[in-house]
């Protein structure tokens, strides 16, 4: 390198610096648990789900954001229209925008309803209704202000999804 060249090579170095560093900040930012209001800008009004639309409850939804920019993101639907075997199983439109472990159970990327069921179990299905897998789900005494659908962070890594008390944890 000459020393003509070298404030050239000073310029694009400090150049790629500056248009790298707020990528940099996002990824180390970590990821985030989104409040209903956050989640609400990303949810459809409406869903579909075994062959017809039904609408959502954006009050009571929630997701994550992961440092890389994916989400994962579930609302509550008002299933009323549903037969009542498919409201028993299907409470909320569930998306993960990446892979996933719920309750321990590998989960690809895609849109899914989920039900918290009866003797504490999670059910996934997939948009036609077939039943995926069930894992078991927790209950948390503890939690100060139960809602119909929430996600924190889980004390030992990953995140929490809540119905009321029950929760299933969620990791990357």
């Amino acid at each position: 390198m000459n020393l003509h060249t070298f404030p050239k090579f000073v310029a694009a170095a400090l150049a790629l610096v500056v248009v790298a560093a707020p990528f940099g900040l996002v990824a180390q930012a970590g990821d985030t648990v989104l409040k209903a209001s956050d989640a609400q800008k990303l949810l459809p009004a409406s869903v579909y789900y075994k062959a017809q639309s039904a609408p959502t409850q954006l009050r009571n939804s929630g997701g994550i954001k992961f440092a890389d920019g994916y989400y994962v993101l579930s609302t509550l639907v008002d299933t009323s229209g549903y037969s009542s075997d498919v409201q028993a199983k299907y409470q909320a439109y569930f998306i993960a925008e990446v892979p996933i472990t719920l309750g321990g159970h590998s989960l690809p990327a895609g849109v899914y309803g989920i039900g918290f069921v009866a003797e504490n179990k999670l059910i996934v299905t997939d948009v036609g209704a077939h039943d995926l897998f069930t894992v078991s789900s927790a209950s948390d005494s503890e939690i100060k202000r139960p809602m119909p659908l929430q996600f924190t962070t889980d004390p030992a890594g990953g995140f929490r999804l809540y119905e009321g008390r029950n929760y299933v944890t969620i990791s990357r």
